[in-house]
């Protein structure tokens, strides 16, 4: 059984937005709406300040809340960790919205479900990576089975100190974040 996951080398987005207009693309997001961002977040007090580039989507949690708050069922999570949203059963009342601690869902008011990073599964069935990854140019995305030893993105997290998001909530994410440059001065 696999289980999916990402890594993200920050010292390797270089903010390019490359990930976004991929995604935007490959998932026909509408405009005012995103699946994955890239936030530009400053540290510090002049002179000493740290710019940080974090790119951010749906954390595709081992314990998804918003699948939990999900009255219809629409919201679920694949054995292979990969949470979904099924658009028939879906009636757009936002309670997996208001329970993501990490605002990665948004209503498609076109159609009124709710929507969200799905990890491209649809080009996992192909055998191609996500579309973020795929267009990656600073390479700084990385996807895989943590299951497969061998894959990538299991090699990353054992030769590197990594972080989740909001480690507090308890929701397990799947979206591991690296640096491998040292962040102190």
């Amino acid at each position: 059984m696999k289980r999916y996951a990402m890594v993200i080398d920050q010292s390797r987005c270089i903010g390019c937005m490359a990930c976004i207009s991929a995604c935007v693309q490959e998932n026909k997001v509408p405009f005012e709406n995103f699946r994955t961002r890239v936030l530009e977040i400053t540290k510090g007090k002049f002179p000493k300040l740290r710019t940080e580039l974090r790119a951010e989507l749906c954390n595709h949690c081992d314990n998804p809340p918003c699948v939990d708050a999900c009255p219809t069922g629409a919201s679920y999570k694949r054995d292979d960790g990969i949470v979904l949203i099924d658009r028939n059963k879906c009636v757009g009342c936002k309670a997996c919205i208001a329970a993501c601690p990490y605002d990665a869902r948004y209503i498609n008011e076109e159609y009124g479900y709710a929507d969200k990073c799905t990890f491209c599964e649809h080009r996992l069935k192909k055998g191609l990576e996500p579309a973020c990854v795929a267009t990656c140019i600073g390479k700084s995305r990385v996807f895989g089975d943590l299951n497969d030893k061998g894959s990538e993105v299991s090699r990353m997290l054992a030769e590197n100190e990594s972080r989740v998001m909001d480690k507090a909530a308890g929701t397990r994410p799947r979206v591991h974040y690296i640096n491998r440059y040292p962040t102190k001065r």
